[in-house]
């Protein structure tokens, strides 16, 4: 096989120490040298020298966990690094080691057999870091809103059957009482509704009466809600943050805007994600594949196995599949929406959404290669005008009817008479 690197090194990178071996080919046979570095920020250094040293530029390894990003944050400014995904460069079961690991890593990259994962500039990395622990404070919120929810259904008080929001106005007032209050008062129960609720004031009663809440069940209620405000300021103070972070990609983020059903929280996530960069990717379908949003190949004996999506792109992902169920629903750009149904009959509702954040993805790498807004080539068959659908019409009809007079189905004779 070719050789693509002459000299390079493969790492195997652990908590507390990382293991290399610098591969020099001298003609077709490699020298292997080994060596072992502590973590810690002086050995990382120690191994950059010992790299610069040795006239090695190209080092490969393994994404494992957020170990490898200390030894990446100290080498990217002088030595081009391979991070590799665990699946490229696995060793085979019985004949591994931490030394034959990284030799495994180092031989493999050495013929170039280990495709690249994409690894953004700091900038974006560190933004990634704040919309990453975004994400995790939004799921923290959901979970104790259902927890604050359970905590009522616990006690007999069947209040969300009856209301469709547990942390609207009538609903907290009420909630308030309940926790606040020993007794229960059906007259200032039906005072505490608003506008629309008034109607249901007799349902609401009903579904509280002979609760049953004791005063270490309020002191949780009470405590669940402190902890549920506190996660809400702490995403506002997040937000913030965030909106001085990405004033150098505002211009990204009003392009995105462009697309249907991206709103500004979901263009921050996707530049966090894949940065404004496209050269990283050779194609809109190598983004798609990254992203998780393609399916795979297993085919073996012509028999089509498994071909699900993958497991990647875990944050951008759900991102750009909840950017695609807002897109379908919009009814002021229906172009998602009329290629959702149509995918929607054919193939399921699940797929169609994948379908559907795959476009939006694909569309999203050229408007970033591009600089030009949101304006797919054949928007014109879903968003037409109505006289040039009728033209249309006519023009399929008059076409229709020359190729059965010329099979002789009908004669030109009839049309006339009609």
């Amino acid at each position: 096989m070719k050789v693509v690197y002459p000299i390079c090194c493969g790492v195997d990178v652990h908590k507390t120490f990382l293991v290399a071996t610098l591969i020099t080919s001298q003609g077709i046979t490699p020298h292997y040298s080994k060596k072992r570095f502590s973590t810690f920020n002086n050995s990382i250094l120690d191994f950059k020298q010992w790299l610069i040293d040795n006239n090695c530029f190209d080092v490969c390894m393994e994404s494992t966990g957020k170990y490898y990003i200390p030894v990446f944050n100290l080498l990217e400014d002088t030595i081009r690094i391979t991070v590799a995904n665990p699946k490229w460069v696995k060793a085979v079961k019985g004949n591994k080691d931490d030394t034959k690991d990284s030799k495994w890593i180092g031989d493999l990259f050495r013929l170039g057999l280990v495709p690249g994962s994409y690894i953004p500039k700091k900038p974006i990395r560190i933004l990634r870091e704040y919309t990453r622990y975004r994400f995790k404070l939004v799921s923290c919120k959901s979970s104790e809103k259902n927890r604050f929810q359970n905590a009522f259904t616990v006690c007999n008080v069947a209040l969300d059957a009856v209301v469709s929001d547990m942390f609207g106005k009538s609903a907290s007032s009420i909630t308030d009482y309940l926790v606040s209050s020993d007794s229960f008062d059906p007259v200032h129960c039906s005072s505490l509704l608003h506008k629309s609720m008034k109607k249901k004031a007799d349902t609401v009663i009903e579904s509280i009466e002979g609760y049953q809440m004791t005063q270490e069940q309020k002191e949780r209620i009470l405590m669940v809600r402190s902890h549920l405000e506190f996660v809400q300021q702490s995403i506002a103070m997040l937000d913030e943050k965030l909106d001085k972070m990405v004033a150098p990609y505002e211009s990204a983020i009003t392009l995105l805007r462009t697309i249907p059903g991206v709103e500004r929280t979901s263009a921050i996530t996707i530049i966090s994600e894949i940065g404004t960069d496209m050269s990283q990717f050779a194609n809109s379908k190598r983004l798609c594949c990254w992203a998780g949003l393609t399916p795979g190949n297993n085919e073996s004996a012509g028999k089509k196995k498994s071909v699900r999506i993958t497991r990647a792109g875990v944050y951008l992902k759900p991102a750009l599949v909840q950017v695609a169920h807002a897109a379908v629903k919009s009814d002021k750009s229906p172009y998602y929406k009329v290629k959702y149904e149509r995918l929607c009959k054919r193939r399921g509702k699940k797929r169609a959404i994948i379908a559907t954040a795959r476009m939006i993805l694909t569309a999203i790498y050229n408007m970033f290669v591009t600089g030009e807004v949101w304006n797919p080539s054949d928007l014109y068959k879903i968003d037409m005008p109505q006289e040039m659908l009728e033209k249309q019409k006519e023009k399929a009809i008059k076409q229709a009817v020359k190729l059965l007079i010329s099979n002789g189905v009908i004669k030109a004779s009839d049309i006339s008479v009609a």
